[in-house]
């Protein structure tokens, strides 16, 4: 079978000690209970895979498309994957800071063990109050010494880089980056297919169940890169009146784009599968074989690498969509 329609699935609500309801003015009520603070909008793990909303394969679950239909939903990016779709993409409610943390690459991760895997990550920024901030890597001169003493410890955030955020802005967090979201934020998060983090320090707090959260120190410490440049938040600059992108990320993991978008506009798969995630808007996704779905905002849509060629057509003034191109990661950081 040749997949040839857009999908979409189901969000899975995941409760966290640190969320709350703040995503709601961006998705709608949320049927959970609890503080929510991250949705799964395209998930595909041993613990949960995401379940297709409407259209032909209604009720298919993301697990058993990737068993069945794997060359028709990636394409060119097949080869380079095991059977799990290779990313993952949340929305996050940090109504509460998050802990301060780390995420192996893949070659710390083999070190590590015990089914660590490596994660490159990217947010965007979906609302911001006043004067919230993230923290992004180490301060300059802060050596792999000096960290590792204060490193389970309050005094770790003064040796972070902070950067105040707003809507609309994109922060790239390459693996080995310590760093932690601030209350007050709700973004879009695009991953590696990985739940590995490590925490070194989380505010004290306890978590769902009422205990510490347990801490990752030595992983976390062998997750370090000590050595990277980083840039911290982007504001993304589009200065065409007409439709146009500009080129957010560009890794091993996933290529992103932001899309602007007015009228119609046509866009190809190109032999790989794709993730949109609409961020502001709303309008019409069309397949060129005529399939059409009405996109808005707050959802994300899988285009399969066999559907090719399709179009956009913005229904009330300007579409703003994240276009994710899905890499093949090189054979050496598979371990092949």
């Amino acid at each position: 079978m040749t997949l040839q329609e857009p999908l979409q699935f189901a969000p899975v609500y995941v409760p966290k000690v640190w969320g709350g309801r703040s995503l709601e003015p961006y998705l709608g009520p949320i049927d959970a209970s609890g503080p929510i603070g991250e949705v799964w909008e395209l998930v595909d793990r041993d613990e949960c895979s995401s379940v297709v909303r409407g259209g032909e394969f209604e009720g298919r679950n993301l697990r058993g498309l990737m068993l069945s239909e794997s060359e028709s939903l990636l394409g060119a990016t097949a080869a380079a994957t095991c059977e799990y779709f290779p990313l993952l993409v949340k929305l996050l409610d940090a109504t509460q800071d998050l802990s301060v943390q780390v995420h192996p690459d893949r070659r710390a991760a083999r070190r590590i063990g015990g089914g660590a895997a490596g994660k490159t990550e990217a947010w965007f920024i979906l609302s911001a109050e006043p004067g919230s901030t993230i923290h992004l890597g180490l301060q300059p001169g802060v050596d792999a010494k000096a960290f590792a003493e204060k490193a389970a410890t309050p005094e770790v955030v003064d040796l972070l880089q902070t950067h105040e955020v707003k809507p609309g802005q994109f922060i790239l967090v390459p693996p080995g980056t310590v760093h932690s979201i601030g209350r007050g934020i709700t973004l879009v998060e695009i991953q590696e297919n990985s739940d590995t983090t490590y925490r070194l320090f989380d505010w004290g707090r306890a978590g769902m169940d009422g205990q510490p959260r347990e801490l990752h120190t030595e992983q976390a410490l062998c997750s370090m890169d000590y050595e990277q440049v980083l840039e911290g938040p982007v504001e993304p600059v589009i200065n065409a009146d007409t439709a146009a992108q500009v080129r957010l990320a560009d890794c091993d993991a996933f290529a992103i784009d932001l899309l602007r978008l007015h009228g119609s506009e046509t866009g190809d798969t190109d032999g790989r599968a794709l993730v949109y995630v609409v961020v502001e808007g709303s309008g019409m996704l069309i397949t060129s074989g005529g399939i059409e779905r009405r996109i808005g905002r707050g959802e994300t849509w899988l285009l399969p690498a066999s559907i090719g060629e399709h179009r956009f057509a913005s229904v009330e003034g300007e579409l703003r969509v994240l276009r994710v191109e899905l890499r093949a990661p090189a054979k050496e950081d598979r371990g092949e």
